[in-house]
């Protein structure tokens, strides 16, 4: 049963289970929205038939990032345990070749029906995956620039500059919708979608403290910036989060 959140095990798990011939019970939640699956080797499609090649790393938000429904995880993960317990009885119809998608806000079930990709490398007609690979390196993650190491500054530490005047700027990546939840006093917004247009819009003479809820859009950004010559970049460690739990709770989280 597949409840990852991340497409390196997701693709690791597919390929892995492909191999031992095993049945994937396959989940996925994003926000008000989730999916599920069953890819059982020589009866139906594989992950990879679904999904051939993972997203570019940072176009898809983690649920730390994006957030979920609450409940949500709950109605996917009872469809998940009720495709296992059918094939562990061998009752019913499982979710084979067939994609059930949920839509929490409008409470409604849609099927979509899913076919083996003759092309795909791992179940198709000339398979060329024969053993489990490197799926950090397949995802695009940990590797390059992206990969290299950011200089993160602490809320208080933060805060403590900012009091004491010394120069620097405070660039928030989030989305304009987060924006009007919460900010941090003294910020610019600069969404992390629309950075690549907007670089004429920093100096880089100057130091720019980037943050977002977590601080992975803003690892993120950073690593955008670096790419465009910007050298004099820190990360806020934790994002408005860390701000609100270390330095002005009057700041809301979500």
């Amino acid at each position: 049963m597949d409840g990852t959140d991340n497409f390196e095990t997701r693709y690791l798990t597919n390929d892995a289970c492909y191999l031992l011939k095993k049945p994937n019970v396959y989940g996925s939640i994003f926000r008000f929205e989730g999916q599920a699956s069953v890819f059982w080797p020589d009866r139906g499609p594989c992950y990879r038939c679904l999904y051939p090649e993972p997203p570019p790393p940072g176009l898809v938000p983690s649920c730390a990032e994006g957030g979920v429904l609450g409940i949500l995880p709950g109605v996917v993960g009872g469809i998940q345990a009720t495709e296992a317990l059918k094939i562990l009885l061998g009752i019913g119809e499982p979710l084979v070749g067939r994609l059930l998608l949920y839509d929490a806000l409008a409470m409604s079930f849609d099927e979509l029906k899913l076919r083996r990709d003759p092309k795909c490398p791992l179940c198709g007609e000339n398979p060329t995956i024969r053993e489990l690979q490197d799926y950090v390196a397949f995802c695009g993650i940990g590797r390059g620039e992206d990969a290299e190491a950011v200089e993160e500054i602490s809320a208080g530490e933060l805060k403590r500059r900012m009091d004491d005047g010394i120069a620097l700027e405070v660039i928030d990546v989030r989305d304009p919708h987060e924006w009007e939840i919460c900010r941090i006093p003294g910020t610019r917004l600069v969404p992390l979608g629309s950075l690549g247009e907007r670089l004429h819009e920093f100096d880089s003479s100057k130091t720019y403290v980037m943050h977002c809820k977590s601080g992975i859009r803003s690892a993120k950004a950073i690593a955008q910036l670096r790419r465009a010559g910007f050298k004099r970049l820190l990360n806020l460690r934790g994002g408005v989060l860390a701000w609100s739990r270390e330095v002005d709770p009057s700041v809301p989280t979500y």
